[in-house]
C-alpha cells in the first residue's frame, strides 16, 4: 500500500482550533463566577392573585405557608432568626433582591415581619409575589 504524503505547505493549512478553545474555556469560567444563584424557600404556596404583578428577578425567596411558617433556603425558620438569616444570605449576594412569596392563607404579620427585618438589614429591595389575574 502506498502511504499518501503529505508536504509542508498542506501541514501549514491545517486549522489550529486551540486558540479558540481556550477563549470558549475563559467565557465559560467567567460565566460561572458572576452567575448569580437564586436561595429557594423549600415549600411551595399558592400566590394571591394580582392585578399589577410584574416579573422580577430575585436573589432570595422567602415563603409564608399557609401554616404560616417561613421558610428561607429549603428550612423552616423560628421567627426570631428571620433576622439573621436574611443577613446572612445578604451578606452573599448584597446587590440582591429580597422577594417574599406568602400563600393566599398566611397572615399579613408574617410578610410585615419579614419586610420590616429586612429594611431593618439595608435591604431596599423588597417585593411581595402574586399571581397575575
Amino acid at each position: 500500500m502506498s502511504r499518501k504524503k503529505t508536504t509542508a505547505e498542506e501541514e501549514g493549512q491545517a486549522i489550529d482550533l486551540t486558540p479558540m478553545l481556550d477563549v470558549v474555556f475563559i467565557m465559560l469560567i467567567f460565566f460561572i463566577v458572576t452567575a448569580t444563584f437564586i436561595k429557594e424557600p423549600g415549600v411551595d404556596v399558592l400566590k394571591p392573585e394580582a392585578t399589577t404583578a410584574d416579573l422580577k428577578a430575585a436573589s432570595i425567596l422567602v415563603a409564608i405557608n399557609d401554616n404560616n411558617e417561613i421558610w428561607i433556603a429549603k428550612e423552616k425558620v423560628d421567627d426570631r432568626l428571620v433576622k439573621n438569616t436574611l443577613e446572612r444570605l445578604y451578606a452573599e449576594n448584597p446587590k440582591g433582591w429580597l422577594v417574599i412569596q406568602p400563600d393566599k392563607k398566611a397572615s399579613i404579620e408574617k410578610v410585615a415581619l419579614i419586610a420590616d427585618a429586612a429594611r431593618k438589614i439595608g435591604i431596599e429591595k423588597v417585593s411581595v409575589a402574586t399571581e397575575k389575574s
